[in-house]
C-alpha cells in the first residue's frame, strides 16, 4: 500500500460552482516534494489540511474532520473504464491518490500512518455535489456516483508531519466495528434505514452524520 500522488488546488473561477464567490479548489493537480499535513480547525474556520491547498467553501468542505480526501487508484481505473478517458491523480478533487488500499472499504475510525510521521483517521465518505459534475463534465454524474457507492474517504488529522507521493501506506488501527466508508455513505444518501448501524463507530464517526443516525434512531426507535 502506497500514496501515489499528492494532490493540491488553487482557487480557480468557474461557471459551475454553487459557491457565491464564483470559486473552487476542486482541480486538484499531483505536487513533487513533501507537503505539511496538519489539522487545520474547526468547519467553517478551517480549510485544508493539507499545505497549499485551496478549500473555498468553508461551509460544505474543509475542517478538522474532512482536513484530507482520499480516493484510491482502482477506484479511478474502474471509473476510467465506464467513461472511456483517462482520469488523472487527482482527478476526483482528492488529496490522496493511493495504491493498494480499499479506501471505501475502510472503517469509520481506521487510522493510516503515511511516511515516517503522519497518521490520519477515517470519518466519513464524500458526498457529491454540483461542483464535482461540472468539474468532471459528465451528465447525471451525482446520481452516478452515489449509485457506485464507492466515495473515497474523508481524514481527521491524528499526527501532523509531511507526506510526499511514493510514502508507504500502512493500517495501524482497525475498530473492530463494522461500520465502512460506504456503508456510512449508503446510510446518508440512498439506504436510511442503515443511519443506526453508523453510532457503533462512535465519537470517530463525523459529527454530521453521528448527529443525523442519532436523530433517525431517536425518531424511528431502531
Amino acid at each position: 500500500m502506497k500514496l501515489l500522488s499528492v494532490n493540491l488546488g488553487r482557487a480557480k473561477a468557474v461557471p459551475y460552482t454553487d459557491n457565491p464567490e464564483g470559486v473552487t479548489g476542486i482541480d486538484k493537480q499531483p505536487v513533487d516534494g513533501p507537503v505539511r499535513v496538519s489539522a487545520p480547525g474547526p468547519k467553517g474556520v478551517g480549510g485544508s489540511g493539507l499545505a497549499g491547498d485551496a478549500v473555498c467553501k468553508l461551509e460544505h468542505h474543509g475542517g478538522d474532520d474532512q482536513a484530507v480526501y482520499a480516493m484510491a487508484r482502482e477506484d479511478l481505473d474502474a471509473w476510467e473504464r465506464e467513461l472511456g478517458r483517462p482520469l488523472a491523480h487527482g482527478a476526483f478533487g482528492e488529496n490522496l491518490t493511493t495504491e493498494g488500499l480499499d479506501v471505501s472499504g475502510a472503517r469509520i475510525g481506521e487510522r493510516w500512518r503515511i511516511g515516517p510521521a503522519v497518521v490520519l483517521e477515517v470519518t466519513c465518505g464524500r458526498i457529491p455535489c454540483r461542483t464535482f459534475q461540472g468539474h468532471l463534465g459528465e451528465k447525471q454524474w451525482v446520481k452516478r456516483f452515489t449509485q457506485r457507492g464507492a466515495p473515497g474517504a474523508y481524514l481527521r488529522v491524528i499526527e501532523p508531519g509531511e507526506i510526499r507521493a511514493g510514502d508507504p501506506v500502512e493500517i495501524v488501527h482497525r475498530p473492530e466495528h463494522d461500520v465502512t466508508v460506504a456503508l456510512q455513505f449508503r446510510a446518508v444518501t440512498t439506504e436510511r434505514t442503515l443511519l443506526p448501524r453508523l453510532l457503533a463507530a462512535g465519537e470517530a464517526l463525523h459529527p454530521d452524520s453521528r448527529r443525523q443516525a442519532r436523530e433517525y434512531a431517536e425518531k424511528h426507535g431502531a
